[in-house]
């Protein structure tokens, strides 16, 4: 009875060891081409439409500030003359053109081999003219 009872301790033990090994997060399934451009298309339609909104923003500040240097005006208090501010830039409609394929390095000849020697590297002049410093000993 007690040597049963060791060993289903010796068990639950191992066994609350193993748990988090068997709970452990897998990596990510690698990402198909179709899915890159799934994903490069939502990236591309968030920076527009971040674009858009800064836009209908610039568009309203516009607006106050029209209405403020108006309503001061009118109340003959002094209007500062404008900050010299850039115009509003209209972002335009969302157009999306998916990125072009490149080649991986492999197949684009960057790992090529480099040219054969057309001549010989040594030179017939004695290594003591060349490197004139004798070597420690």
């Amino acid at each position: 009875m007690k040597k049963l009872s060791v060993s289903l301790k010796l068990f639950a033990l191992v066994l609350a060891l193993a748990a988090p090994i068997a709970w452990a997060k897998l990596p990510p399934p690698s990402a198909t081409p179709e899915a890159k451009a799934k994903a490069a298309e939502t990236a591309a339609k968030t920076a527009w439409s971040g674009k858009v909104d800064a836009y209908k923003l610039c568009l309203a500040q516009d607006r106050v500030a029209a209405k403020y240097r108006a309503s001061a005006a009118a109340a003959g208090k002094p209007v500062a003359t404008d900050a010299a501010t850039p115009p509003c830039a209209d972002p335009g409609p969302f157009a999306f053109t998916p990125p072009t394929e490149t080649k991986p390095l492999e197949v684009s000849g960057a790992h090529s081999p480099a040219p054969t020697a057309a001549s010989p590297p040594s030179t017939i002049q004695p290594a003591a003219t060349v490197n004139p410093t004798p070597k420690a000993q």
